[in-house]
């Protein structure tokens, strides 16, 4: 929600009559009109900014309260369609309207023109339209001196008067759900009472809601999140000195620098940032995930930098009393079936925690479970609710009789011979991911009327009875039939194989030369087959399979061009990739693809579907990868989390095992020469397929290099040998193998990465956490819950080897895939950090032109250093 605020200055304008007294008089309603005029300025006092508010200077109606230097405003505000309006402090210069404190939080007013914030009686109170105190800033030895309160730049609203150098009370010590930088976060150990941080009701309610951040009452240096100020589901580990020990996400202290302080008083936790000129909070989120945001004026939107939990379901009870948890849609909450939303106006706005209540309320007065009133609908994969009853049974049936006739039962679940039972409301399910071995069945009670084809009854069985035998009958005729079909047209189709066999023996390419020869030929037209093992496509039918390439099965845009969803007649799922006419592929590697990935046979390759030539038109057929590439994953936050560490190991062993079946276990020996995040998919189960064979190359037994006249690949992924001399080895493709690696592991782009003018590379980085023993430090930061340590530094030990500057140096991806799984590994030597730079002479020593993609590829290079 965007809310747009407007102040103007009043001007005093001097009234001039110059007719004197008997004008006047002859013309009394001028007179009337003046006092109307007047009086209504009194009553709704026009749009002002004010220094501060004193005795004499109240705030009101559409007046607001600017800092110094107009960083914030304070003023009257209501929250999207809500009539209540709050005394509120936002962002002046963020054009999303953005509230970092209020006031009177749980005491809204009607109406902000005849209610006030003043100062009285020493205090600053808001009175609302009758002039009744409905906050104040309850000093109980109010000063004598002149009280005046003031904001100020650090969003801190602070009351002083002229007797006294410290604040009488400040907003900071009085924080609503924001944590601003130069605030604090503190406990009273003498008290042990704790400030909180709370949030608010919903989107629209900035009332004291659900969710709390506190530093630990029992005098720990860690900080809890709790519901209802009284269940903790997380906590910040302890203060280690630098950070907070389960929030790795502290370790890029390159923006903020953190303190914790303790002494005999108090405890508490500040920041502040390096550079003032960014716009950053930490706000306790209605999601109850404390959420560190900074302003992207660029966007004009909030980025989150990180989030806490790092799961949403993880927040306890977030969908309320049988409301069910998933981390796979949107929104979040769902209500189990049979069940629905307690409030819809309240889910509408993300509050989930009134969760849900039963379409059919089960009847436990006249409860008879011999009559099939209620049964159970089993929920399978669930991460069960908390507060069960562990009960002794013999079996599964005693369980469920148990739950059945108890009327207050809600449901039960059955596992390794132990039954659980709930007896009332259902809190905090999850429904776990269909990959996830941890969920469990739970076997929910419900209304015979709200299970699945309930109504149907006698009568639907009595059908059955009467249409059952005839059915059975055909089903029977119907099965004979279609086995005879299929067996004879199995043998018609094996005897035309055994004729296109003889007709094509020996014609197939298998040797290097020959697929080599083949790929050079200059044409390739439906006609020409030979060698090529996967079937040509008409143009027609690929019309048909993507609806005339609409927008609607458009998957993206890579740098050759579109990318679309298709649907081919025998139901098969396929991506079509259409070549640009405007695309820097040429056909020769339309070609390449084509013979290439047919041949080419692996679980960690893409498989090519088939291929398509009319006209202009260049079209390659592939196996459809529903979760699409890796980039997407790893540089985008909300979707890295989704990828724990044991995924991600995976997925290196995964590219190692594709690459070393290129180099070595194939057919042909081939170099990828464009290995990058973008060119590894993710089917279905998450496991890597390597695609983009345009720019590879096939080796001959003996040949160990090439070189080109035209630079290939793509920059930040290129070997200095081939950025600089254009040469090319399976080496080239074991330097691009380490740096996906490391982008893998730390979630980084190599050359979107920035650390210093003199590391300007995640290689660069990477070293320098090497030779300061700060391997951890390189860890994306969702990983640190799922990490295993000496997998991580094995990897980026073997990342470190594979990007050295001599490709003698480098191992083989053999070697690679061996060294994945053992522990004694030689010491790295230092790789050089080459950074993008234009050269002033494209015509240089070197007559290398460029052919690189447009996504990541430039059209110049620069000589490595």
């Amino acid at each position: 929600m965007i809310w747009q605020h407007q102040t103007t200055k009043i001007y005093s304008l001097p009234l001039e009559i110059s007719h004197g007294p008997i004008y006047s008089m002859r013309k009394p309603w001028f007179w009337l009109s003046l006092f109307i005029l007047s009086f209504s300025f009194q009553i709704y006092p026009s749009s002002a900014t004010l220094a501060f508010i004193s005795t004499n200077q109240t705030l009101s109606g559409d007046q607001v309260l600017l800092s110094k230097d107009g960083i914030f405003e304070l003023g009257f505000f209501k929250p999207g369609n809500s009539s209540n309006y709050y005394i509120c402090m936002w962002y002046k210069k963020v054009s999303q309207r953005t509230i970092v404190w209020v006031a009177n939080r749980d005491n809204p007013v009607s109406d902000k023109n005849t209610a006030k914030l003043t100062i009285l009686e020493g205090n600053l109170v808001l009175l609302d339209e009758s002039q009744s105190q409905v906050w104040s800033t309850n000093l109980s030895s109010p000063t004598s001196g002149s009280v005046v309160a003031t904001l100020l730049d650090n969003g801190n609203l602070i009351l002083n008067d002229s007797d006294a150098s410290d604040y009488l009370w400040q907003s900071f010590d009085h924080p609503t759900d924001t944590f601003l930088p130069g605030s604090k976060l503190k406990l009273d150990k003498k008290t042990k009472q704790p400030q909180y941080l709370t949030s608010w009701k919903n989107s629209e309610d900035p009332g004291t809601g659900l969710y709390s951040l506190e530093l630990d009452p029992e005098g720990s240096t860690e900080f809890l999140i709790l519901r209802n100020k009284s269940v903790k589901y997380w906590t910040s580990g302890t203060w280690n000195g630098q950070i907070f020990s389960l929030v790795p996400e502290m370790r890029l202290n390159y923006i903020f620098n953190f303190s914790f302080v303790s002494n005999e008083n108090e405890s508490y936790f500040t920041y502040s940032l390096y550079n003032t000129s960014i716009t950053s909070r930490l706000i306790m989120d209605v999601s109850g995930q404390i959420k560190q945001q900074t302003w992207l004026e660029s966007t004009q939107q909030w980025n989150l930098f990180w989030s806490q939990p790092r799961q949403q379901c993880d927040v306890d009870d977030f969908c309320g009393a049988f409301g069910s948890c998933s981390e796979n849609s949107l929104p979040y909450c769902s209500c189990l079936t049979g069940f629905v939303p307690k409030s819809q106006s309240e889910w509408n706005l993300h509050d989930y925690s009134g969760g849900c209540q039963r379409s059919t309320r089960l009847q436990c007065e006249s409860f008879n479970p011999s009559n099939g009133d209620y049964n159970f609908r089993k929920i399978s994969n669930m991460a069960l609710p908390k507060y069960a009853e562990t009960v002794r049974t013999r079996n599964f049936e005693d369980c469920e009789s148990i739950c059945l006739n108890n009327c207050s039962c809600s449901a039960y679940a059955y596992n390794s011979n132990r039954c659980s039972i709930w007896n009332g409301d259902l809190l905090n399910l999850k429904q776990l991911s269909s990959d996830d071995s941890s969920g469990e069945t739970l076997y929910l009670k419900l209304a015979a009327s709200d299970l699945p084809n309930a109504g149907k009854g006698k009568s639907k069985r009595r059908l059955s009875l009467i249409l059952g035998i005839p059915i059975a009958s055909v089903v029977v005729i119907l099965t004979c039939a279609t086995v005879y079909a299929y067996i004879r047209k199995r043998k018609i189709a094996q005897r035309q194989e055994r004729e296109m066999i003889q007709r094509y023996r020996g014609r197939f390419y298998d040797s290097e030369r020959e697929v080599k020869d083949l790929i050079d030929e200059g044409h390739l037209e439906e006609k020409d087959n030979e060698g090529i093992e996967v079937p040509y496509f008409d143009f027609d039918s690929i019309i048909v399979a993507t609806d005339n390439f609409s927008l609607a099965n458009k998957l993206g845009r890579g740098g050759y061009g579109p990318v679309y969803k298709g649907k081919l007649q025998d139901g098969q799922v396929i991506a079509v990739k259409r070549l640009s006419s405007a695309s820097k592929q040429g056909f020769r590697e339309f070609k390449n693809e084509v013979i290439l990935i047919a041949k080419l046979q692996h679980r960690n390759l893409v498989r090519l579907r088939g291929y398509c030539i009319k006209g202009e038109e260049k079209i390659l057929l592939y196996e459809y990868m529903p979760n699409r590439s890796l980039d997407s994953f790893i540089f985008v936050r909300e979707q890295g989390v989704l990828l724990d560490w044991q995924m991600r190991f995976d997925i290196i062993r995964g590219i190692a095992r594709g690459m070393l079946y290129l180099h070595q276990d194939s057919r042909l020996r081939v170099i990828h020469r464009d290995l990058k995040t973008s060119n590894i998919l993710l089917d279905k189960k998450m496991q890597p397929k390597i695609s983009d064979f345009g720019l590879a190359k096939i080796f001959g037994g003996k040949e160990t290099e090439g070189n080109s006249e035209m630079l290939a690949g793509t920059y930040g992924y290129m070997a200095p040998e081939s950025a600089t001399k254009g040469l090319f080895s399976a080496k080239s493709d074991v330097f691009s193998f380490g740096v996906v690696l490391l982008e893998i592991i730390s979630g980084k782009k190599n050359m979107g990465f920035y650390e210093s003018e003199q590391i300007s590379s995640l290689m660069g980085y990477a070293w320098r956490l090497w030779t300061e023993e700060r391997l951890l430090d390189l860890m994306d930061s969702s990983l640190c819950e799922s990490c295993n340590m000496n997998q991580f530094t094995r990897s980026v030990h073997i990342g470190l080897l594979c990007v050295q500057d001599d490709p003698n140096d480098r191992p083989s991806m053999s070697n690679v895939v061996t060294m994945l799984g053992i522990e004694t590994l030689p010491d790295p030597k230092q790789p050089t950090f080459y950074e993008r730079r234009v050269p002033t002479n494209h015509a240089s020593s070197s007559k290398l032109a460029t052919t690189l993609q447009l996504d990541s590829i430039y059209e110049s290079y620069q000589d490595g250093r």
